[in-house]
């Protein structure tokens, strides 16, 4: 089972979040060594920047947990997130929502400080978005259908540059971002699962979503030194079918993501 759309971007002692899909924080936890993983970066209580790229449920489902979890864990610095118009409100809501808990918890006998449930959030248009000692975060529009407020991210440390495609249809604004890259994680659908769908639902996600065909010739054309296939909907078609799609356009290396893989450059 998949779990909700989330990466982590990991530059020496800090997780940088690309969005928070249901199970962020659970799936964070696995990979931190305190439950069997080997990334101390995921610790819980170290999460402290997050990148939404657009506002659907499956993308932000996780925000509470992200929000209050690591506070319960021990953070002590607000939640630094970033992404479309409609975060803060959707921040702020969450805390009004959960305010008798975060009452308790800072009124009771429970260890809690002030802080770490607290949120501070950029609401972003296109450009540099942010910057720190180790990464600079570029934001463009996508082309998820008429959602507008929808944002692809390109992350540059000194020596490497990834992409993230966020929802998208063909996009060329995504390819303007595009050169040079080390690592395009790009989300797909299953060409050959399209053919099992309705017409309706085949127009919306011609609109909304790109096929592992055309993610192949995307791929061609960018020639990245690693593509990330993820965010898949398979529609009952297999990881090889989606791998053999996209080859028959890019011979790169491409690799299907799946929850928990670690990608090291």
């Amino acid at each position: 089972m998949r779990h909700g759309s989330a990466y982590a971007v990991i530059v020496n002692d800090v997780a940088y979040l690309v969005d928070f899909g249901p199970g962020v924080i659970r799936r964070a936890a696995e990979m931190s060594p305190a439950w069997g993983g080997n990334i101390p970066q995921l610790q819980v209580k170290k999460l402290q920047y997050a990148f939404l790229t657009h506002l659907h449920s499956d993308h932000s489902g996780g925000l509470a947990d992200l929000i209050l979890t690591p506070w319960v864990m021990g953070r002590d610095s607000e939640l630094k997130l970033f992404g479309p118009k409609g975060l803060k409100l959707m921040s702020d809501s969450i805390l009004d929502a959960y305010e008798l808990d975060i009452l308790y918890r800072l009124n009771g006998t429970q260890p809690a400080n002030p802080i770490g449930f607290k949120t501070i959030v950029k609401e972003i248009e296109e450009g540099i978005i942010f910057k720190d000692e180790n990464i600079e975060v570029i934001s463009f529009y996508n082309d998820h259908g008429d959602f507008k407020d929808s944002f692809g991210y390109v992350f540059k440390t000194k020596d490497k540059k990834i992409l993230f495609s966020g929802d998208t249809s063909l996009s060329i604004n995504l390819k303007k971002h595009g050169d040079d890259l080390d690592i395009l994680v790009h989300e797909v659908y299953s060409s050959e699962g399209f053919k099992t769908k309705t017409d309706d639902w085949k127009i919306y996600h011609r609109e909304h979503h790109t096929s592992s065909v055309e993610l192949g010739i995307i791929a061609n054309d960018l020639k990245p030194k690693k593509l990330v296939a993820s965010h898949i909907l398979f529609w009952g078609a297999s990881e090889e079918s989606i791998y053999k799609d996209i080859k028959k356009n890019f011979e790169g290396e491409v690799i299907i993501a799946n929850d928990l893989m670690a990608i090291d450059l």
